[in-house]
């Protein structure tokens, strides 16, 4: 029977896939998509200016002027693209954002080389089909089509395809606001960070990610003047911190949720089959939350008490000179995610509280960047609800905080408010993100293609 229903399920997934591409943009589109997952855009020896500079390419071929599509930024191998779609100025512009670069992938740990775009199976693989280069071809693609169509905005539309997201520094979205702020200053800006949720080929949330909690890396440190290891004393460096480290293991940050949280908690009870689990999510949701059922959700998901609370856990530990000598030196990195609103000086007045030992010092490792959570504004909310309505029925529009982080931060901070939108769905327990064989669904890619276009056109003219 299992042989069977598989059986069944690859020619459903054969069909679905046949009928979602029906038209030259999803044609072209694929094409740009897989030009480029096929340029390696790593920072070890990849090139973003490469992928930057064929979607220029193919800007230009479509019509857009050469003086609006710009390749820039201040290495050479990593130059930003940042195109303009003039609209009648209205309004303020749309920004659309995606970057380019990708994280490492090496050929032995895949199945396949992931720098040649395979479809099979209904689905597409490759390093950065999911992260981020749909949305870069999907963004791209669609700009074209409007432009093909003769669309006018009401407002200029500009594209920022980026590098150094997955980790550079001195680039990317940061390099661009404070160097060309003037090119992509916008009133708002769609950037990824917010995917669909599916189970079974079941559609059940869109999220928009409005938010995001604050990196922020500590230093420990632990200094002893050490001696010989024959003598050993009770004041010893990997003592001290090993015990601190355990009280941090201990200690919950306060409860502290938040316009985008508590809409989360609201909507997404809906879709848990476990009833107390969804009447806890609902009793998390009201002001103010109720401890003990944030208690309970929390222990059973590390995402719900993530999204609930700033959490710091230790991540790297280091100690000692010889195996024959006491310690002189004992350091431990503790990587904080801080909720908006919270000050990075106050988790770290907090943190040597907790630790409660004056032989640790605490101290910041680079400077935190925090971002004010974007408003749900109608303006955005009501359109991405209508075409989720209209494209995934039965689907429902979420709101996330994101527990890790994108170039959404530098774009908040520069006053742009900025969600997390693709409209591109996965299996909630198969996003292949940063991992082995990364792969998006066919179906689903040329669906987010559509709803992407819809969502743009939706943005980018006056409401009746």
């Amino acid at each position: 029977m299992r042989h069977l229903a598989a059986a069944a399920l690859t020619c459903l997934l054969s069909l679905a896939t046949s009928a979602a591409q029906t038209g030259p943009h999803d044609a072209f589109a694929r094409d740009l998509y897989k030009q480029l997952v096929e340029i390696n855009t790593t920072d070890s020896v990849g090139s973003v200016t490469k992928a930057a500079d064929a979607m220029a390419q193919r800007l230009k071929a479509a019509g857009f002027p050469a003086g609006d599509v710009r390749l820039l930024g201040p290495d050479p191998r990593k130059q930003n693209l940042v195109a303009r779609y003039h609209g009648t100025g209205a309004r303020k512009p749309l920004l659309l954002l995606a970057h380019l670069d990708v994280v490492e992938a090496k050929r032995e740990d895949w199945s396949f080389d992931p720098f040649v775009f395979l479809e099979k199976d209904g689905y597409f693989y490759g390093r950065g089909t999911g992260d981020d280069k749909a949305m870069a071809s999907i963004l791209t693609a669609n700009l074209i089509r409007l432009k093909q169509e003769g669309f006018k905005p009401d407002r200029d539309l500009i594209l920022a395809l980026t590098a150094d997201e997955e980790g550079g520094k001195f680039n990317g979205v940061d390099w661009l606001v404070k160097n060309h702020r003037d090119l992509i200053d916008a009133e708002l800006a769609i950037n990824e960070g917010g995917s669909g949720q599916m189970k079974g080929g079941k559609y059940l949330i869109n999220e928009i990610g409005a938010s995001e909690k604050v990196y922020q890396d500590f230093k420990l440190e632990v200094k002893n003047a050490g001696g010989h290891s024959s003598r050993p004393v009770r004041d010893n460096a990997i003592y001290h911190l090993s015990d601190a480290l355990a009280r941090l293991e201990r200690f919950d940050f306060p409860l502290n949720l938040n316009e985008v949280t508590r809409t989360y908690f609201d909507r997404m009870a809906a879709f848990q089959r476990d009833a107390k689990v969804a009447a806890d999510m609902r009793a998390v949701a009201k002001q103010p939350p109720d401890a003990q059922a944030a208690a309970r959700l929390a222990s059973g998901s590390s995402y719900f008490n993530a999204l609930m609370r700033t959490t710091c856990v230790a991540t790297m530990l280091s100690g000692g000179h010889a195996t024959n000598a006491l310690p002189q030196l004992a350091t431990a990195n503790v990587n904080c995610r801080i909720l908006p609103g919270e000050a990075p000086g106050a988790i770290k007045q907090k943190l040597t509280d907790v630790l409660a030992d004056r032989a640790v010092a605490v101290s910041f490792v680079d400077e935190a960047k925090p971002s004010p959570p974007s408003p749900l504004q109608p303006q955005i909310m009501q359109p991405l609800e209508s075409i989720t309505k209209a494209m995934y029925p039965g689907a429902i529009v979420v709101p996330t905080m994101g527990t890790g982080a994108t170039d959404g931060l530098y774009l908040r901070n520069a006053g742009i408010p900025t969600y997390g939108v693709e409209g591109l769905f996965y299996e909630i327990d198969d996003n292949r993100a940063h991992g082995r064989d990364e792969r998006v669904g066919v179906k689903q890619y040329f669906e987010a293609l559509e709803f992407q276009y819809r969502l743009i056109k939706a943005l980018a003219s006056q409401q009746p």
